[in-house]
């Protein structure tokens, strides 16, 4: 099941090309503060799908601090503007998922003036299975949906280690941290929901936060030459959406794997991200701040 995920954010980014006129689901109006100070999505040239996760309201009324956590997709093409603002804002720290393959094929040049400390975990995605699943012709949009939604609920244990990781940064740095995969969708986004439910955000608007993405995520086009291109255009356009795009139901399937745990999510966060109720609420002190201050 592993080689199954592992392919997955790479054939995403791919796809633009071959279904140019399919476009994205819209996500629903997400219950969050946003302000002209404040805006969700980061002014970046060069962003995919680079986010704040500030704004947000939690169970105690209190709020999730802007310009503090950051979720995004791939920054390869962040521009000198772009990471003059980032420096900036003290962006710190990236945790960055991307396999192997990816950070080679799609490096980040950060400028000796404004880069952060980089973390990120050697592994390669293979893709044999993936495509078999996923790419047949006669795949329907509801069969690619089931197959993404059993994909997701191994996301909180496969990528347990790297959101470990992120978890630490979180607690140890001083200044804004980032989290990226490729797409900033699917890693990410099972990340930047565990984060904030974390935080003490509602399920619900976690949910809203994730769908985002059906609104921000931007795929590159895909080369004329791609070996994968005569398949992707044989994928119908309901096939394309489910595979492109995020439905509530993926992350439902990963909240349902951490809920599994005994104790719940408190399990989930104390055996496979080290999180005990001491560094949880640290992680709330340091990221949450009054309503109105």
């Amino acid at each position: 099941m592993m080689r199954f995920f592992r392919c997955l954010p790479l054939l995403a980014i791919g796809l633009a090309m071959a279904v140019p006129a399919f476009g994205q689901p819209q996500a629903a109006p997400v219950p969050a503060i946003a302000t002209s100070a404040h805006d969700r999505l980061l002014p970046l040239e060069g962003g995919q799908n680079f986010r704040d996760l500030g704004g947000y309201r939690t169970a105690d009324g209190r709020v999730v601090k802007w310009d503090r956590i950051y979720r995004s997709g791939a920054m390869s093409r962040l521009t000198e503007k772009d990471f003059a603002w980032l420096a900036a804002h003290d962006l710190k720290t990236v945790v960055d998922f991307r396999d192997t393959r990816e950070r080679t094929a799609e490096p980040v040049n950060w400028p000796a003036t404004a880069k952060p400390t980089v973390l990120s975990r050697d592994y390669a995605m293979e893709h044999g299975m993936f495509m078999n699943a996923l790419l047949k012709p006669d795949q329907t949009g509801e069969e690619v949906s089931k197959v993404m939604a059993t994909l997701y609920r191994d996301i909180p244990n496969l990528f347990a280690d790297q959101y470990r990781t992120l978890f630490e940064q979180l607690l140890a740095t001083d200044g804004a941290v980032a989290f990226n995969c490729s797409a900033g969708k699917d890693r990410t986004g099972v990340a930047a929901a565990i984060l904030l439910s974390v935080l003490g955000v509602d399920r619900e608007t976690v949910i809203q936060d994730y769908l985002l993405s059906n609104a921000h995520f931007r795929p590159q086009a895909m080369k004329a030459d791609d070996p994968n291109m005569a398949m992707f255009r044989k994928l119908p356009p309901e096939a394309v959406k489910a595979l492109m795009g995020v439905d509530r139901h993926y992350i439902e399937a990963a909240f349902a794997t951490m809920e599994a745990y005994p104790g719940g999510m408190k399990g989930y966060y104390r055996e496979k991200l080290g999180l005990d109720d001491v560094k949880i609420a640290s992680l709330r002190a340091k990221y949450l701040t009054r309503a109105g201050a």
